[in-house]
């Protein structure tokens, strides 16, 4: 029976220093090692940081791109995975030509094995989307990223298993934003100065529905409704001027959760996956039970698609 033993990192970023996210990268790297990981996986735009290319001009954010495979970063990435032996997932902003991405890519020993371009940006108006899935081969698994917003699109995350996807890597930088939902908002960051002396209630808001009790709403339904692995990872603390909850994890094609991080550092979870349960679950009978002629010109249908979450909308 096929097995991997996946990591999931969470870490408070430096806003566009590469050098320092990079070494944080390495240090968990090693970390994942110890542990016996085969795969970890970090966050949306991990090397660059996020949150704060909302207040870049369009040259600033050229300024931190980069050309994959041939680019500083990922360059550093292989070196690193060479180094420990292992597959490392990470995000970072692509330059092509004259266009820009929001790309997260899986390298190991040999190079660069894929890529993904995130479909649905809206971090940074200078982004423009992607325009198809990925799947691709870690150790004998079929894999498939799924950036953020893009894993809210359901049928995003169909397409994607539909495709041969066991594992869905879903970097993000996400929770802890305004929404039209009722008990979403930013946390307090008096909560977060204080939580080596007084942890509780920084733990609570972080679990609460700014957080955690929101992802639990839609996450494990991917994972259960589609059968797959979700990898899940998101950062910790000030990413920008946004605090973050991280709670990155492992979840099975079941939708329970076989490995959490609940820390307020930099820090790793490790869990095993397993071949069996990608038949027993529920997402695979319903895969076979699908009718595809009862709604293909439906889900075909010309649609307008708007993206930009509430928080950006003032």
């Amino acid at each position: 029976m096929r097995t991997l033993k996946i990591s999931v990192a969470q870490f408070q970023p430096k806003d566009g220093d590469k050098e320092y996210n990079l070494s944080v990268i390495e240090k968990l790297t090693a970390k994942a090692k110890t542990a016996g990981a085969d795969v970890i996986s970090f966050h949306e735009m991990s090397i660059t940081a996020y949150t704060f290319f909302k207040d870049l001009a369009r040259d600033e954010v050229v300024k931190l791109a980069e050309k994959i495979p041939d680019g500083e970063s990922t360059q550093k990435l292989i070196q690193i995975a060479e180094q420990y032996d292992i597959t490392i997932l990470a995000g970072l902003v692509e330059i092509t030509d004259d266009q820009l991405f929001n790309t997260y890519i899986c390298v190991d020993r040999s190079g660069l094995i894929a890529k993904y371009s995130k479909i649905h940006p809206f971090i940074s108006k200078y982004f423009s989307p992607g325009n198809e899935y990925v799947v691709f081969d870690i150790k004998g698994w079929k894999c498939g990223i799924l950036i953020c917003y893009d894993n809210n699109v359901v049928e995003n995350v169909r397409a994607t298993s539909l495709l041969g996807a066991e594992i869905i890597f879903a970097p993000h930088v996400t929770m802890c934003t305004p929404s039209s939902m009722p008990g979403r908002g930013f946390v307090d960051d008096a909560l977060w100065q204080k939580r080596e002396i007084d942890p509780v209630p920084l733990r609570m808001e972080f679990d609460g529905p700014k957080g955690r009790q929101w992802l639990m709403r839609w996450l494990p339904a991917r994972a259960y409704d589609n059968g797959v692995y979700y990898v899940f990872t998101n950062p910790i603390g000030y990413d920008g001027d946004q605090l973050k909850n991280g709670n990155s994890m492992i979840l099975d094609p079941y939708g329970d959760v076989l490995a959490e991080i609940k820390s307020f550092d930099d820090e790793i979870a490790t869990a095993v996956i397993t071949e069996d349960k990608l038949k027993l679950s529920g997402g695979y009978r319903y895969k076979n039970a699908r009718k595809p002629e009862l709604y293909k010109d439906i889900l075909g249908a010309d649609h307008e698609s708007l993206t930009k979450p509430v928080w950006m909308e003032k």
